[in-house]
């Protein structure tokens, strides 16, 4: 990892300054998935793409499917600051979840921040999650659920379980949590506030800025307020969650401060990894690829553990 940091060191920092920038890199990611489009075909998968509604609202998902039935579901939220980045983003990491748990993906194409609030994107993710765990979601009736949420998309991932606390039983269906580096506080916590250089990938001193962009004419105490600051929320009812964050990422605190209130009303597991910087499990590292391999293990033992509570509790009526 430190190795690979002194390429990363030569790199310019991800920032969010205007709303011209994101648009060009947005093109500039479209542009290479088509180049790139036959990915999930080598892995012998295909992704369907369609619309889904609740309420009157509606939400494009990406769906990856097993060759065999899938013995759980995944809801993907995509990273990318909110202001970049779709549901083909995340083929290869959830083309290997797919392979290595059974599993089927649901990934949100959710609206980017560069012409939407942030509410909204919250407002997508919710709408996607509630028509998967809902009875109009008939494919996937009755599987265990595991949100996954990277970056923004662990930002949206919480604020979205946070949300579905106002259906119970929808929010029960969720297995698990599973949230990489993710921004919980949007007025910024100490270790964004203190960030240097050091941050590598993610331009830390600019960071409390960035966050007053995507929240325009809202105050700090405004910014607070769950589920918009996941952090502040209550944990009760949340299912248990696995944690990742790099120890020279901005967003440390935002992780460790998260799980330390989320402990209270659930089983969580985080990790500090040494030498990582924001966005590590794309890196081409020995640590990613064991980050992975623990984060799969622990999906599969998540939903086996929801089937084997569902075969007591029929047992038990019968």
């Amino acid at each position: 990892m430190q190795r690979f940091n002194q390429k990363l060191a030569w790199l310019p920092r991800f920032r969010i300054r205007n709303r011209f920038t994101p648009r060009m890199i947005q093109a500039l990611l479209r542009a290479s998935q088509m180049a790139g489009a036959g990915k999930l075909l080598k892995h012998g998968l295909e992704a369907q793409s369609r619309w889904v509604s609740v309420g009157g609202v509606s939400v494009p998902v990406r769906i990856i499917r097993p060759k065999g039935k899938a013995k759980g579901v995944v809801l993907d939220i995509h990273g990318g600051g909110w202001v970049i980045g779709n549901a083909q983003m995340d083929d290869d990491l959830n083309a290997g979840m797919v392979k290595a748990c059974d599993v089927a993906v649901v990934s949100v194409d959710y609206r980017l921040a560069v012409s939407t609030p942030v509410e909204g994107l919250m407002e997508d993710c919710l709408v996607a999650a509630r028509w998967l765990l809902g009875d109009d979601c008939q494919e996937f009736a009755g599987l265990p659920v595991i949100v996954v949420g990277e970056s923004a998309g662990a930002h949206l991932g919480a604020a979205t379980l946070l949300a579905l606390k106002q259906w119970p039983g929808l929010l029960e269906r969720v297995s698990g949590a599973l949230l990489y580096y993710g921004v919980y506080d949007l007025t910024g916590t100490p270790s964004v506030r203190a960030a240097g250089p050091e941050t590598l990938l993610l331009d830390g001193p600019g960071m409390v800025e960035a966050l007053r962009l995507l929240t325009p004419g809202l105050s700090d105490e405004e910014r607070r307020q769950p589920p918009l600051s996941p952090l502040y929320g209550d944990f009760a009812g949340l299912p248990p969650a696995l944690m990742f964050v790099g120890e020279l990422d901005p967003l440390r605190d935002d992780t460790l401060d998260l799980a330390g209130r989320w402990v209270k009303s659930a089983s969580v597991e985080v990790f500090l990894l040494p030498s990582a910087a924001h966005g590590f499990i794309h890196f081409p590292t020995a640590m990613a690829s064991s980050v992975l391999a623990y984060s799969r293990e622990w999906i599969t033992a998540r939903i086996e553990a929801r089937r084997v509570g569902q075969r007591s509790e029929e047992v038990l009526s019968s």
